[in-house]
């Protein structure tokens, strides 16, 4: 997404009070996010935030980073214990008129099974393709906070789905 794409959801987040959500924002220093991950360090950081859902306890951390350093900036979201990356938001398009983020599932696990993964996301959310609506004000945040819960948790449902089931036999 563009910087002004990034700094507007970034803004909406700030300002928005979501009832079922609690927002931390976490300080950046001189445009970076230092300490956080090694995939963050040095890179431009326009915003981030830790978002909980004290409901069910789950949570993510929301960066906005310039994730391959090219001016094209991504919503990171990173899974609560700060390990690793549970989706990586960037694509934006218009989609009735209405500008939404588009993600598509595709796994690259080194074990032959993600043909069964995509297979389990695209049963769970009728296509490994998301679309998430972008709120247009702040009282629209906790809908689109729903949404990208929603998808983080389908995604690792998706990925660890072949330690549930056997798909061998």
């Amino acid at each position: 997404m563009e910087q002004e794409q990034a700094l507007f959801l970034a803004n909406f987040i700030e300002n928005s009070t979501p009832a079922a959500y609690e927002i931390n924002k976490l300080e950046t220093v001189s445009g970076t996010l230092p300490k956080f991950h090694q995939w963050t360090n040095g890179k431009k950081t326009l915003a981030a935030y830790e978002v909980t859902r004290p409901a069910t306890e789950t949570g993510y951390y929301f960066v906005f980073i310039d994730w391959h350093r090219n001016d094209i900036y991504y919503l990171v979201i990173y899974a609560h214990d700060k390990k690793t990356t549970v989706a990586e938001l960037r694509q934006v398009q218009e989609i009735d008129d209405v500008p939404q983020i588009v993600w598509s599932y595709k796994p690259f696990k080194r074990d032959g099974k993600n043909d069964q993964r995509k297979a389990y996301f695209k049963q769970m959310f009728g296509s490994t393709t998301v679309q998430i609506k972008l709120p247009a004000a702040t009282s629209e945040v906790e809908a689109f906070f729903d949404q990208v819960f929603k998808l983080c948790q389908n995604r690792i449902r998706a990925d660890r789905i072949v330690e549930v089931f056997d798909f061998e036999n």
